[in-house]
């Protein structure tokens, strides 16, 4: 979890962004968010049944699943991904049924054998840690916890029990992609996240401007892009890598520039 560590730095914010593995060229892709100057990458696995996702990403399921994609392919992009790129931090990102088809300890030897940095599980509640954060956490995989706007004070300790690497502040109640939280109440919610855990806090769901990245940029530790990439990636085909890479490196120089306000 060092590479994960690493990425959140005081002095820059850091951008993690997403695309959904076997939509398009996945390795080009994810080479392109690198050479675009993002921070982390989180890799999508996709699911028939993407309950958090709104239409955008929907669809790269729908088109990686059409593709052939298996989970152990996305395990040899993985693998693939930490030989080209062995500092940078990568986040699966996805749903219980792929992570859990053949037991949580196999998903955890696999992943870590992979070099993958931690997971994202969407439909195992904190409550349920058991069935996959263990056999995470043995291995050195960061158990990354989603918290969202509905998350109150009785429950934020729940979520902070076991979650490391960082922070998911899902801005929005709802899918992902269709709208953007209003800017004070962002502020609002890293305040309070970050009163309760010292692991960085990055923020998501709706962020598709380099203005929007900036203005998140100076309150929170990290900002979350995704299904704006995975829409230029639907629009442009073959050629979405270089669009891609555009797209990032703009989003990356709003954040570099972006000044922090003090906590």
């Amino acid at each position: 979890m060092s590479r994960l560590s690493g990425a959140f730095r005081p002095d820059r914010p850091a951008l993690v962004a997403f695309i959904t593995a076997g939509d398009g060229d996945t390795a080009a892709l994810l080479d392109a968010l690198v050479g675009g100057g993002a921070d982390v990458i989180e890799l999508g696995m996709p699911f028939t049944d993407p309950m958090a996702d709104g239409p955008a990403i929907q669809a790269a399921n729908i088109r990686s699943l059409a593709a052939g994609t298996t989970t152990a392919g996305i395990l040899l992009l993985a693998r693939d991904f930490r030989a080209r790129h062995p500092h940078v931090p990568l986040v699966l990102m996805g749903y219980a049924n792929p992570m859990l088809r053949r037991g949580p300890d196999w998903f955890g030897l696999a992943v870590a054998d992979a070099g993958v940095d931690g997971i994202i599980c969407v439909d195992i509640p904190p409550e349920e840690d058991d069935a996959l954060g263990p056999a995470l956490r043995s291995r050195g995989v960061a158990s990354i916890r989603l918290a969202t706007p509905t998350t109150d004070s009785a429950r934020l300790p729940q979520v902070l029990n076991g979650a490391d690497g960082f922070l998911y502040y899902v801005s929005v109640a709802g899918i992902t992609g269709l709208q953007q939280a209003a800017q004070a109440s962002i502020e609002d919610a890293v305040s309070r996240l970050k009163a309760s855990t010292a692991l960085p806090v990055a923020v998501g769901f709706g962020v598709r401007t380099p203005e929007q990245a900036a203005a998140i940029a100076r309150v929170a530790d990290g900002v979350v892009v995704g299904s704006a990439i995975v829409e230029l990636i639907e629009r442009h085909g073959i050629n979405a890598p270089e669009h891609v890479q555009s797209y990032v490196s703009s989003l990356s120089e709003a954040i570099a520039s972006a000044r922090k306000v003090p906590a």
